[in-house]
């Protein structure tokens, strides 16, 4: 009986094994402390860019952020939408891992929601930079107005921040999830199509859609097509992504780079490259790429093998730049010697964005590791107060003491992902999400 019992348990831990992703992501006992002591580190200091440099009125993240105090014509209290709803994610991070305290981290979060409610918006999406007082602050001459890929990334942190408060018996959690599910409900993702099967990314009340950017995948807009899918106020039909997005079925690749099959057709001006990583990055801070899968791919490959054919380029550097290797790598869009670029493999200027290996972390732990090592090494150089500078090169002995929202925020959220799997748990808890990626034809792990 003993070993019919034993036989009985060894099948039984199979199958549960058998459903779990096929990439383990939490950190094992095996894993060096001074690496988990490097990990919270740099998860503090990054979340405080959001907790103690956020911008005091509203609460939310500015969009950039130099120690130089040298700053463009807007100043450093213009803020940024999307990054604000990278920072939400932050914060919930912040509270659970101890470095914020509770009630003082939902505050922030209450005051915050209160400011989202007093916003510009339009048509339900907010505008991609504002003024502390809510208003919007024009991105362009044209970009006035609703800004429908920013307004997804700050809808997917509402979204998560709900699922996180709803956790909870506290009625003041709950009251403040339902005033963030109001909010996300609001958007309406029918209006930005025009009546067609696209996407389009804005919309301003003086000159209409004038801007006439169609927003057609493989980049950073998976998630802006996953919320309109899931929104039960203003939801799109499912022929919007296939024939939008995924570009009726055009977005599958067979080719490779460096060895590794890209899975899906990078685009970028609608020519064909391997793009920036942050396209690995942003869609996924909630959407968990786990076992995600359509009929265009295995997201989970699609983004692991981006990450490492930034790696291996850095790793093999076909153009010689000092400074690149196995343990400094990572290209992504950040500042760059002459304003700000979208380096990747085939744009290459000698820049390195530490966001870029560090965002990586679930795809390359080993990899990403050994940046992060490199970076505190020569912290005194790369490194301030809100974590890693956004960007150097040594190719070219520039080096910046300046922060970006977009970059620096990923950074805690998807580490956390990497160690605990929080975020992307949150989020996939969400019928609403569920039931999304069900009408548009994803597997995906089931919560």
């Amino acid at each position: 009986m003993r070993q019919i019992y034993i036989l009985i348990l060894l099948i039984l831990t199979a199958c549960i094994s058998c459903d779990k992703p096929t990439t383990t992501m939490s950190l094992t006992d095996q894993t060096p402390s001074e690496d988990k002591q490097l990990l919270d580190k740099i998860q503090r200091q990054t979340i405080n860019y959001m907790w103690e440099a956020a911008e005091p009125t509203s609460g939310a993240a500015r969009e950039r952020l130099h120690m130089d105090d040298v700053y463009p014509v807007h100043g450093k209290n213009i803020v940024t939408s999307g990054g604000t709803g990278f920072g939400i994610m932050a914060l919930i991070v912040g509270i659970e891992r101890g470095f914020i305290p509770r009630e003082e981290g939902i505050a922030r979060l209450e005051h915050l929601t209160g400011w989202l409610e007093s916003t510009d918006k339009f048509h339900g999406a907010w505008s991609h930079w504002m003024h502390p007082s809510g208003e919007v602050y024009p991105f362009s001459q044209y970009d006035d107005g609703g800004d429908l890929v920013e307004t997804a990334f700050l809808a997917q942190g509402l979204v998560t921040a709900r699922q996180y408060l709803r956790q909870t018996g506290n009625k003041n959690d709950k009251d403040l999830a339902e005033r963030m599910d109001a909010l996300w409900k609001d958007i309406d993702w029918q209006w930005y199509t025009q009546g067609k099967d696209v996407l389009y990314w804005h919309w301003s009340p003086k000159h209409g859609f004038k801007m006439d950017f169609a927003v057609r995948g493989h980049n950073e807009c998976l998630i802006m097509y996953v919320m309109a899918a899931c929104s039960p106020t203003h939801g799109i039909d499912a022929a919007v992504f296939h024939d939008g997005y995924m570009r009726s079925g055009a977005i599958k690749s067979d080719g490779s780079y460096y060895g590794l099959p890209t899975v899906v057709n990078h685009y970028a001006n609608n020519s064909m490259h391997v793009g920036p990583l942050f396209w690995s990055h942003y869609s996924h801070l909630g959407l968990d790429p786990r076992n995600l899968t359509s009929e265009y791919g295995d997201f989970w490959k699609v983004n692991q093998n981006h990450a490492l054919i930034h790696h291996r380029h850095c790793k093999e550097n076909p153009y010689q730049y000092r400074g690149y290797s196995d343990e400094c790598w990572g290209l992504t869009s950040s500042y760059s010697m002459s304003g700000y670029a979208g380096h990747n493999p085939q744009e290459d200027l000698g820049v390195i964005s530490p966001t870029a290996a560090l965002s990586s972390f679930p795809y390359t732990p080993t990899e990403s590791m050994k940046m992060l090592r490199y970076l505190d090494q020569n912290a005194d150089l790369l490194w301030g107060e809100y974590g890693p500078y956004d960007a150097f090169s040594h190719e070219s002995q520039w080096y910046i003491q300046k922060y970006l929202a977009i970059d620096q925020l990923p950074i805690p959220v998807m580490i956390e992902n990497y160690r605990t799997g929080l975020l992307w748990d949150l989020f996939m808890s969400a019928p609403e999400i569920q039931n999304g990626l069900d009408k548009l034809g994803f597997s995906y792990n089931k919560h």
